[in-house]
């Protein structure tokens, strides 16, 4: 899969939106092979997007992590600090 996906369970604080969407946006473009679509394809690209960024906020909320799960620390993270 894209490197540039990163775990985001378990992150401490949480994952944001933004964190979400952005790997949403990168599972997009690596199946559909578009980084950026055509004006023809904009709209079910975004759709497919929305779609993955949903199913993926829910999953994130509704994980029950292990006691003692070492917090996750996406890469994005690391580099702002």
């Amino acid at each position: 899969m894209c490197r540039s996906i990163q775990q985001l369970r378990g992150a401490e604080p949480p994952a944001t939106d933004v964190e979400v969407r952005d790997a949403a946006l990168q599972y997009v473009r690596k199946i559909s092979g578009y980084r950026v679509p055509s004006a023809t394809n904009q709209e079910a690209f975004d759709a497919a997007v929305t779609e993955i960024a949903s199913a993926t906020r829910r999953l994130l909320d509704d994980l029950v992590l292990a006691p003692g799960s070492k917090p996750a620390q996406p890469v994005q993270r690391r580099l702002r600090a």
